[in-house]
């Protein structure tokens, strides 16, 4: 009896255990990453969440562990160390790696055409099958000729 409830401990232990580790789980992989100024590290955690991982495309820096991720958590951390404003440094980041490098870009020419794009398609295409469709068919036919009707004649007696 003492083995089984062992047993249902260890198992409950391992669940509490999986199923808090996405809890816990932190993309800082390692405590010195962090700035030792809780303020300024929270202002680079706030500057790293707008930021996206160019490895995983749909995580900011702050939540993904590539080691890309983890670069770019550093260089923010330099510049805030250095007491550059947030602006400052996204500019830096924008101008290194280009506007997909934020999870949130800029309503621009560029992102307003890809957001009406589809859009624009679809109505283009409904656009030509209307066109299409409202045109009159006009059947143009030519009489038959005495030696057609004939063979027409010929064709479709039953015999």
């Amino acid at each position: 009896m003492k083995t089984h409830s062992l047993r249902h401990g260890g198992v409950i232990a391992l669940l509490v255990c999986l199923l808090s580790a996405p809890l816990v789980a932190m993309a800082v992989d390692d405590p010195s990453e962090m700035l030792p100024d809780p303020a300024q590290e929270q202002r680079a955690e706030a500057i790293g969440a707008q930021l996206r991982c160019l490895v995983c495309q749909n995580e900011s820096i702050e939540d993904s562990s590539a080691d890309l991720a983890r670069d770019l958590r550093h260089v923010v951390r330099e510049h805030v160390a250095r007491g550059e404003s947030n602006r400052q440094i996204m500019d830096w980041m924008v101008n290194r790696y280009g506007n997909f490098i934020r999870l949130r870009p800029p309503l621009t020419v560029g992102t307003l055409l890809l957001w009406i794009m589809p859009l624009l398609a679809l109505c283009i295409g409904i656009g030509v099958a209307w066109w299409t469709f409202r045109r009159p068919r006009t059947v143009t036919s030519t009489p038959l000729t005495d030696e057609e009707r004939r063979r027409l004649s010929d064709l479709t007696e039953t015999r």
